[in-house]
């Protein structure tokens, strides 16, 4: 198969993994994996390169929200201390919601920017296999049950408080790990503390905007070294980008419309079979 069509079907796999809750890192790892990709060409540089396409795709999708979030730059000190005397149930203006969206996403990202500093390197080195990445879809999945056991679906992201989205922030982290899933993870979190399924949806995928801008920029150098500003290398990067792009849009339009009238179940179970039929694969030939 040529090296451009490689590029374009992790590019489409990327797309399609990064906003559904079934483990992008894991889907690339298994796809080179199932299909024999070249790993040297395919490794973390380019799988971050499809990271750089995604973020384009969430970006775009969000454009209006995030205009309104750095609009409300200004009122951040307000938001907070007026967020002390108004109940989490209670009224604010649009504004002080854009402000306080600000607050949660900084504070929500804490904890992945110290996973990231501590244990990326030993997570790329240790990891990032094939039998880990299906002992998590697995495990995933079943915390997937447990939230939808649990979800009371009534609160909106405005009622979180900063010690919540922390909490949900660390499942983020944890998706360093392959076989998590980042939207998996916070939609977790999130549903168990009773958020709306569309507002949970919307909230991961913002969330997720400054940990995939983290990861692009802290790989940046690796990308450049491995030809990024040309070369085949870079051209395998660009295709990878682009697909990943374009098919992330729709993902996300899908997702955030499933969201809001069906359950995570179909991906637990999916998320179940993918992690079977990895063992059986690993047994099989000794991966």
């Amino acid at each position: 198969m040529p090296l451009t069509v490689q590029a374009a079907l992790l590019g489409v796999v990327q797309g399609l993994t990064e906003f559904l809750p079934v483990s992008s890192s894991a889907h690339l790892i298994l796809a080179r994996l199932f299909f024999g990709f070249d790993s040297d060409k395919f490794g973390l540089s380019f799988d971050v390169a499809c990271h750089i396409g995604t973020l384009i795709a969430v970006l775009i999708y969000f454009r209006a929200e995030i205009v309104n979030m750095i609009a409300a730059l200004p009122r951040l000190p307000a938001a907070l201390a007026q967020r002390g005397a108004t109940p989490a149930s209670g009224r604010r203006s649009e504004k002080d919601a854009d402000a306080w969206l600000v607050w949660l996403i900084v504070v929500g990202t804490i904890p992945a920017v110290i996973a990231g500093l501590l244990f990326k390197n030993r997570i790329e080195e240790e990891l990032r296999t094939p039998t880990i990445a299906a002992f998590f879809l697995a495990v995933g999945a079943i915390f997937f049950f447990v939230a939808e056991r649990a979800s009371s679906d009534t609160r909106t992201n405005g009622s979180m408080t900063l010690v919540e989205v922390f909490l949900v922030g660390c499942a983020q982290a944890v998706a360093l790990i392959p076989g998590v899933s980042r939207s998996g993870s916070t939609l977790t979190i999130l549903l168990i503390l009773g958020l709306r399924r569309s507002d949970a949806a919307r909230f991961t995928f913002l969330l997720g905007i400054p940990a995939i801008l983290g990861a692009a920029v802290s790989e940046a150098p690796k990308m450049l070294k491995a030809g990024l500003g040309g070369g085949d290398a870079g051209m395998l990067f660009l295709i990878g980008i682009v697909f990943s792009a374009i098919v992330g849009f729709a993902a996300v339009k899908f997702f955030i419309r499933y969201l809001g009238n069906h359950s995570l179940n179909a991906f637990a179970w999916y998320r179940l079979a993918l992690a079977a039929a990895t063992v059986v694969w690993v047994l099989s030939v000794g991966a």
